[in-house]
């Protein structure tokens, strides 16, 4: 008997290249999908690698404004283009282009670029960021760590010098004052903001987790919550929040300055005597210090301020004082600071990192700001007068005793002294948004 495989072969033959076709078929399915999942991932490391290197652009704008602007942006390497200042730098193998625009409110725009390394071709992400200046005196009352406040008649409010609806000829009018007297600290700690039974017309706040504690007769609010006599603290009006730096007081000069003289004026003699603008030094302050009219002086004292009896630190009208202090004590007593145009930005009071005892006690009225971020701020009361504090003051911590109104002027937190830029939007555009 003969057995035939012609037609079985063949049959074999067409189900293997059928079945090594579908193989093929799948296996080139495969591939592709394998190559596609290669080239998303790819793009995919790409486009996140875009948004890094286009905040880098935004870091180095912030870093920019800080140092340099908002007066003086076009240096390193930052050119001026079509309103914008405008600067490119790569980074590795991948670039960002950084845009500021309006320098005093400033929007940046920054776009980050990284290559594709397959098949060519670049990914471009854009971020929008709108910044303000961190004024250093944004608050009445300041101090790093702890602020405790005794006694009776304490109170805190605020004006406005540059208002003539909240100020009167740029003066303090307790009819027209506000309720933006705010005290803060940045101190974590129980208790770190020790209010007593004080009338704060503003908000209060501590560093993150750091708690108030209120007398039983104390108040935070608006004018509304202090008008209806009530007690406490107005919900909504303290938070933990606060966690600012402060940067310590640099020297203002080593060289190029004069030197104060004994004079007599108005028939009367003054033991150191600033009669031109300019930079002054005094190694050993003796008596009272004069400022006199038109002169924009910059003090630098390089030992202990002891200002007693009859003396006092005058700043004439039309004049103004930066007195810089590197003793490591400061008191001011006596006649005291004598401010005659009757604004705090006349007269700034500048704590070295030596200076780290600041005391104020039976003055009267102190009219000026404080920034002495190393120094501990003693401001006493005396006797049944109720002293008056009208400025701002940032200090390392404050012990107020009774008798004492702190009336905070809110147009220091418009002046130039700033800590830097807050950021307050961020937010990823299209790139061509421009807006």
């Amino acid at each position: 008997m003969k057995m035939k495989f012609g037609s079985q072969s063949g049959q074999v033959l067409m189900v293997t290249m059928g079945v090594s076709g579908l193989l093929a078929f799948v296996l080139l399915g495969y591939l592709k999908l394998v190559s596609s999942q290669y080239s998303s991932t790819v793009r995919s490391q790409a486009w996140n690698l875009a948004m890094p290197v286009a905040e880098a652009g935004i870091e180095e704008a912030l870093t920019h404004l800080y140092y340099n602007g908002p007066a003086n942006l076009a240096t390193n390497g930052w050119s001026y283009s079509n309103g914008d200042y405008v600067k490119e730098r790569v980074v590795g193998d991948s670039q960002y282009q950084v845009h500021i625009r309006n320098a005093w409110l400033p929007v940046i725009y920054s776009t980050g670029t990284s290559p594709l390394p397959v098949g060519g071709g670049y990914v471009s992400r854009r971020i929008r960021v709108t910044a303000r200046r961190s004024a250093l005196f944004a608050k009445g009352m300041v101090a790093k760590s702890q602020i405790d406040i005794y006694g009776n008649n304490v109170g805190f409010d605020s004006f406005d010098s540059a208002d003539p609806d909240h100020s009167t000829q740029g003066r303090y009018d307790p009819t027209k004052a506000k309720d933006n007297g705010d005290v803060a600290t940045n101190s974590s700690l129980t208790n770190s903001l020790a209010l007593g039974n004080a009338d704060v017309k503003g908000k209060v706040a501590t560093g993150p987790g750091g708690s108030i504690d209120i007398g039983p007769n104390g108040a935070v609010g608006d004018a509304a919550w202090h008008a209806s006599g009530q007690h406490g603290i107005k919900p909504g009006w303290s938070s933990d929040d606060m966690n600012v730096s402060f940067p310590d007081v640099t020297q203002p000069f080593t060289s190029g300055y004069m030197v104060p003289t004994r004079q007599l004026v108005d028939g009367v003699w003054v033991d150191h005597v600033l009669n031109s603008s300019g930079n002054w030094l005094l190694s050993n302050q003796t008596g009272s210090i004069l400022v006199k009219s038109n002169v924009n002086a910059v003090l630098l004292l390089t030992g202990d301020l002891k200002i007693s009896g009859q003396n006092y630190i005058r700043v004439q009208s039309g004049a103004s004082l930066k007195l810089y202090v590197k003793g490591s004590t400061a008191d001011i007593s006596g006649l005291g600071a004598i401010n005659s145009s009757g604004n705090a930005s006349n007269l700034f009071y500048y704590g070295l990192p030596s200076n780290t005892s600041l005391t104020m006690t039976g003055n009267g009225q102190f009219t000026g700001v404080i920034y002495a971020p190393e120094a501990d701020f003693h401001l006493g009361g005396g006797g049944s007068d109720i002293q008056d504090f009208i400025g701002a003051s940032v200090s390392s911590t404050v012990q107020m005793n009774g008798h004492f109104n702190f009336h905070y002027d809110e147009n220091l937190g418009r002046i130039e002294y700033a800590r830097g830029y807050i950021v307050t939007s961020w937010n990823e555009v299209p790139v061509d948004y421009n807006n």
